[in-house]
Formats: structure tokens, sequence, C-alpha cells
């Protein structure tokens, strides 16, 4: 069966990191933008980043901008490192994965695959 796998969520203090895993199986990821989505309680879902296949287009939330960096080791593995969080940070953080044809697009519009979640606590 497909699945990802999300893990490196936690508890940490404003101004600190974490690294986010994404392990996808049961399939080929080559042609599948792959990234991430957080929701916080009572909000809707948003955008963080995403990735192309090949690893080398990438995208990022205006809010997460110069402090995430989605990276892709190869096409089943993806990461989002996570510097200099804030509060506001905190949510659950989503792995989504999108079929696309294109070689470079780093769009997920309608994710094919999500992952179970990982919490995400930043403490003031």
């Amino acid at each position: 069966q497909v699945q990802l796998i999300e893990s490196g969520g936690g508890l940490v203090q404003a101004g600190g990191s974490l690294r986010l895993s994404c392990a996808a199986s049961g399939r080929t990821f080559n042609s599948y933008v792959m990234g991430w989505f957080r929701q916080a309680p009572g909000k809707a879902r948003e955008f963080v980043s995403a990735i192309s296949g090949s690893g080398v287009s990438t995208s990022y939330a205006d809010s997460v901008k110069g402090r995430f960096t989605i990276t892709r080791v190869n096409s089943n593995m993806v990461h989002l490192q996570m510097n200099s969080l804030k509060p506001e940070d905190t949510a659950i953080y989503y792995c989504a994965a999108q079929y696309t044809t294109a070689t470079s697009i780093v769009a997920i519009r309608s994710a094919d695959y999500w992952g179970q979640g990982t919490q995400v606590t930043v403490s003031s």
C-alpha cells in the first residue's frame, strides 16, 4: 500500500529548530511533487512548502520563507528543516504528494496521498 510516514515533530522553544521527514513507500514517487501542509487548532489547513520530483524546484509560503528549507534526498524521501521557529508555527504538519507529468511544477493543488501528520509545538 502507498504510505507517507512523517517523523521529527516535537516540542521546541521559540527560536529553535526541528527537521521533519517524510518517507514515501508503496510506489515510485519520481513523478510526484511532494511537500508539507499544516493545520493549527481552529484554523484551516495551509500550504507550507513543496518540492519537485527532481528536487530542483521548491516553493514556500511567505510565512516560512527564509526560515524553512525543503529538500528531497531521493524520490521517496523529503525533509523540511525548520529554523527560527515561532509559536505561530505550532500545528500538525502533514506530508502530501501529487502526481504531475510536468517536470518543474512545485504546486500541490489536490494531493493524491497524505501522511498521518506530526505535531509541532513551539513554546514562547
